[in-house]
């Protein structure tokens, strides 16, 4: 009882708070249970970040197999600048959206966009980006992961479909074209 009472008896100018021992131990676990809350709410708050930028890819881009009519469309969506640059086997259309991930939008004479590329800190939507071919992209990803388990490229080599995708996180590459629709004397390993 007298350690009670010498604490009681602690002036504010040293700036001790007069407490009992048993309200100490209080005040100290719930200190720790706010320390280890916040830790886990930061946590927590760091996966749902890097899961929702996994699930919320980029807006629409011009589907593989399709005509060039949404490259505008895209760079508004995309908020990203447009560069357009054409060669006598086809045209890229070059969007640069926020954070630096770039798209590029290959497009035969024919007005046919025969391969996309990209790279930057996000993996562009998949399914906006493959359009008709995205069902067949999902198959074979789905058989390649299954077939060998564990985090490597994806690279899919069919005869209507490649796509050929990589990186880390903050910095993805890849590539997907249509092997029939690939203008003439065009060498597909040169686009990127």
């Amino acid at each position: 009882m007298r350690i009670l009472d010498a604490n009681r008896n602690l002036t504010p100018s040293f700036g001790f708070k007069a407490t009992t021992p048993a309200s100490r131990i209080k005040e100290s676990g719930v200190s720790h249970m706010k320390s280890n809350s916040q830790i886990s709410l930061s946590h927590a708050s760091w996966m749902g970040i890097v899961l929702l930028m996994l699930t919320l890819p980029l807006p629409a881009l011009a589907a593989l197999g399709g005509d060039i009519s949404s490259v505008q469309e895209d760079k508004a969506q995309m908020k990203g600048t447009l560069k357009t640059t054409e060669n006598d086997a086809y045209t890229v259309h070059e969007i640069t959206a926020a954070g630096n991930t770039i798209v590029k939008e290959y497009v035969s004479p024919a007005g046919k966009v025969f391969a996309i590329t990209w790279h930057g800190q996000f993996i562009p939507n998949m399914q906006q980006l493959l359009g008709t071919y995205f069902d067949q992209y999902a198959q074979a990803a789905k058989e390649q992961r299954e077939s060998h388990p564990g985090r490597h490229p994806l690279n899919i080599q069919q005869s209507g479909l490649v796509v050929q995708s990589g990186g880390h996180m903050r910095s993805y590459m890849g590539r997907a074209y249509a092997p029939d629709m690939v203008p003439q004397g065009v060498n597909v390993d040169a686009l990127q």
